[in-house]
């Protein structure tokens, strides 16, 4: 069977943007096997609404995250429906999502910041992962749908959040 130029088009876009399935995948799945099923299912999806992709209303990297978190969270819901919990992300996979490399000198409350992210819900580890990407607020409010006004807010409530939390666990483990 002859693959189409609509097929070999989304292959290489695909391909060229194949991280943002990984990263989603990695946040919203907890087992290797899961992220492995998630990165299909994100496939799967993206490959559905192809044809309605247009270029002109956007960059592709753009339509591929809001699709992609779209099915993420969708898991996530799922999952928390049948009684799952998250767990903490495996801290490898944590270092990799902002670049491709681990990170090489963790700071000693990076599992903090790792334990503070997994508590979060589907829409606030959106966003932190996007934020953490350095992606703009409209680029970020873009992808989520929401108003960048909005996507401010909500960052600075999570920055704040772990501020606190950060504090507490300093205090705590200092005995302060």
């Amino acid at each position: 069977m002859a693959m189409t130029e609509l097929q070999r088009g989304f292959e290489v876009l695909l391909r060229e943007h194949q991280k943002i399935v990984f990263k989603v995948a990695a946040i919203y799945a907890r087992q290797a096997e899961d992220r492995h099923d998630l990165a299909q299912e994100i496939c799967a999806q993206l490959w559905r609404s192809f044809s309605s992709y247009d270029e002109r209303r956007g960059r592709f990297s753009t339509w591929m995250y809001r699709i992609a978190l779209n099915v993420g969270i969708s898991h996530a819901r799922r999952e928390r429906g049948q009684g799952e919990r998250f767990e903490p992300l495996d801290e490898y996979l944590l270092d990799t999502l902002g670049g491709g490399t681990p990170i090489a000198e963790a700071d000693e409350r990076l599992p903090q910041l790792h334990a503070f992210i997994a508590q979060l819900d589907a829409l606030h580890r959106a966003l932190i992962l996007l934020y953490l990407e350095d992606r703009s607020y409209a680029e970020i409010a873009e992808i989520l749908g929401i108003s960048e006004t909005n996507v401010a807010t909500k960052i600075n409530r999570i920055k704040q959040r772990l501020r606190v939390q950060m504090r507490a666990d300093e205090t705590f483990t200092t005995g302060a």
